[in-house]
């Protein structure tokens, strides 16, 4: 009788683990299904089609903050390379920024400084190497180890970019030209933003016959005497796709008028990248305290660039301002 008490004691004890295993398992699994299937740090996140960005570039009345991130998002890939394009695709980010530079054989690469010392194992200037030689080198992360990646083309760029992403070209402007034949090349004209720090009289002097093919953004630094007449001269004759500001300090009241400008047609982007672009509202900043960003939600700004595009994507979720 004691061993059948035992037996029946065993048999409902096993019972009970295949049940606690069962649950355990099925609860292990249901976690997996919920969390981001991207890249390590990335979003989980329905991406809208390249037309809803478009038309949310488009509209400068949107109530959807455009998030550029910085030479693409490279904490886990060297900035300005094809998987920190990828990595901004796979996040959820509107808009990716890209640095332009021109080779000695006229190829254009993605590149920040007009040096390669820093972001590859190689040495010298831009200008100074054939994209075939270029094209020998390797990448260097932010830690400055080597990595596999290689130096992008605009072209791969563009092409990774097709139907998925807004780009800008930044340090581009004396290559809107060049630029141009590889937008129409790869079909992607529409997903770009061509930016330059000149007023409208002399963007049209030198390239007067793409503005209507591209769009293009002026950079306004403040403080400048001269910001609101060049700002008022562009939104009555040319209106801009956007304004990108860059904010030291701001005492002729700049600021104040940005809804008036959205009100006439372009957007207003600003850098959250240090203190000096953005009247120290910054990245770093927020990173301790996210009700920074605030700043720029209560300033009318809808386009910030970022180096926490993740951390600044979830905010502005949570208040209905992101996808």
């Amino acid at each position: 009788m004691l061993k059948l008490h035992r037996s029946q004691q065993t048999k409902k004890l096993n019972k009970m683990n295949y049940y606690y295993y069962y649950l355990i398992i099925g609860f292990l699994l249901f976690s997996l299904s919920c969390k981001p299937q991207a890249n390590g740090n990335h979003l989980s996140h329905n991406r809208p089609t390249m037309e809803a960005l478009i038309k949310n570039l488009e509209d400068s009345k949107n109530n959807q903050i455009m998030v550029i991130a910085h030479r693409g998002i490279w904490n886990n890939a060297p900035e300005n390379s094809l998987q920190a394009i990828q990595n901004s695709i796979e996040m959820g980010v509107d808009i990716v920024e890209i640095d332009i530079r021109k080779t000695k054989d006229g190829q254009l690469v993605l590149m920040h400084d007009q040096s390669i010392d820093r972001t590859t194992n190689g040495k010298g200037n831009i200008k100074d190497w054939t994209l075939e030689d270029l094209k020998t080198l390797y990448l260097v992360d932010s830690f400055g180890s080597v990595t596999v990646h290689k130096i992008p083309t605009l072209e791969e760029a563009l092409l990774l970019s097709k139907d998925k992403i807004l780009i800008n070209l930044d340090k581009s402007y004396n290559y809107i030209d060049k630029c141009y034949e590889v937008m129409n090349k790869t079909g992607t004209a529409r997903q770009v933003v061509i930016k330059g720090e000149k007023t409208r009289s002399q963007v049209e002097s030198e390239y007067g016959q793409y503005l209507d093919k591209i769009y293009f953004m002026p950079i306004v630094q403040l403080p400048n005497k001269n910001a609101k007449r060049i700002i008022d001269n562009y939104l009555k004759h040319r209106v801009p796709i956007a304004f990108e500001i860059v904010i030291r300090r701001d005492p002729a009241g700049v600021i104040d008028n940005f809804d008036e400008i959205r009100e006439k047609g372009a957007n207003i982007w600003v850098n959250a990248l240090s203190k000096k672009h953005n009247a120290a509202h910054d990245d770093e900043k927020a990173a301790q305290d996210l009700t920074i960003y605030d700043w720029y939600i209560e300033n009318n700004i809808n386009m910030i660039q970022t180096n926490q595009p993740e951390l600044l994507i979830n905010y502005l979720r949570g208040k209905g301002l992101h996808w």
